[in-house]
């Protein structure tokens, strides 16, 4: 029977007549994404984003999302759907469980739009924030899926285990709130914009640096953010140290899509024992989240798509936004250049993601 490969070449060619006549100049905004030609950031969020019934949407309704969280539940050894879409025992905030968790759904996110678009669609660069940085590893296949789910939830385990204190986030750049947050023995853990920076230290320790910002400086009004430690900060040392030697087993394959490090606020090399350094450095150091921004747009970055995670109120996936979207928005406006957005972080998101590249 030859009907089938007669109909299967039918089909490739009307696609490839549909790409065609979009990349004409009638759909402008269609043919940089079709062709490529963009330069197209791929962007994972990180712990906090996290919540009750995420990705339940993309796994009712799509059998990869369920490949997905299978091959995870597999890997971990328990059942990280149920963990994520009930959470039962209360466990999904916890720092062992937040970040497999997220790992998965950010994976299931991009696995899914690449199913659905063809895997189209290559990143020049690929982003995270915080732990969204194994995501990016994952999604420019410098890390398996499997070997940075084992690799994050020992991470979490360490950090839950061996860490201490906690995190606030303030509206205010890093020479300002610096000197305030080590008079009271707490240390910066993030420079996610040039005028947020996030700091950590001991619950006591940090209600002092909150009164006197809230003293000294009208309307910065300082944010105590869910997490079970000072993430980034000195506190995390003894954690990193447990964590190197987990790192030094774990494979890491060359790419050629770039890989942005938290640590440095640059680009990874292609050394893995320099990767791995840079990931054990990141357990205590400030997340250098702007820096990496900068860095992707001095690239030429002009289109960004962000993979799972969601935040804001409401009960299912359908209700929430993109946690990383405000951030980049404002780094956009005060480096002075302009790219292209779009999330994937549920069904809804995933559809208008998909329309965009296929038209």
């Amino acid at each position: 029977m030859v009907v089938q490969p007669v109909l299967n070449l039918a089909g490739r060619l009307l696609s490839e007549q549909v790409l065609a006549i979009l990349a004409t100049p009638q759909f402008p905004g269609m043919k940089t994404v079709l062709a490529n030609d963009q330069s197209i950031l791929f962007a994972f969020p990180g712990q906090g984003s996290q919540y009750v019934g995420m990705g339940s949407d993309l796994h009712d309704k799509y059998a990869i999302a369920r490949d997905v969280y299978r091959q995870a539940s597999e890997t971990l050894g328990y059942d990280i759907a149920k963990l994520c879409f009930e959470d039962p025992e209360d466990k999904l905030n916890l720092t062992r469980y937040t970040q497999p968790a997220l790992l998965t759904h950010s994976y299931a996110c991009l696995q899914v739009f690449r199913d659905l678009t063809g895997d189209r669609l290559q990143p020049v660069i690929a982003a995270g924030h915080s732990l969204g940085e194994y995501s990016a590893l994952v999604a420019a296949h410098v890390l398996a899926f499997e070997s940075a789910l084992k690799l994050v939830q020992q991470r979490g385990e360490l950090m839950g285990t061996y860490g201490e204190g906690e995190m606030s986030a303030f509206p205010m750049d890093l020479d300002t709130i610096r000197p305030l947050a080590q008079r009271h023995h707490c240390a910066i853990a993030g420079c996610n914009l040039p005028q947020q920076t996030v700091i950590g230290g001991r619950g006591d320790d940090l209600e002092k640096v909150e009164n006197e910002v809230l003293e000294t400086f009208e309307r910065k009004r300082p944010v105590r953010l869910k997490t079970e430690g000072a993430f980034h900060t000195y506190y995390m040392v003894k954690a990193a140290q447990k964590y190197r030697k987990v790192l030094q087993s774990a494979e890491f394959s060359p790419s050629s899509v770039k890989v942005l490090s938290n640590f440095t606020g640059g680009l990874h090399g292609t050394d893995p024992a320099d990767i791995k350094a840079s990931l054990f450095f990141q357990l205590f150091h400030p997340v250098m989240w702007f820096a990496n921004l900068q860095q992707a747009f001095e690239n030429g970055i002009d289109m960004i798509f962000e993979f799972g995670g969601g935040i804001g109120p409401g009960s299912g996936p359908e209700s929430k936004r993109p946690n990383l979207q405000g951030m980049i928005v404002k780094a956009q406006r005060s480096i002075g250049k302009k790219a292209g957005y779009q999330s994937v972080i549920n069904c809804d998101s995933l559809g208008k993601a998909v329309d965009l590249v296929a038209g």
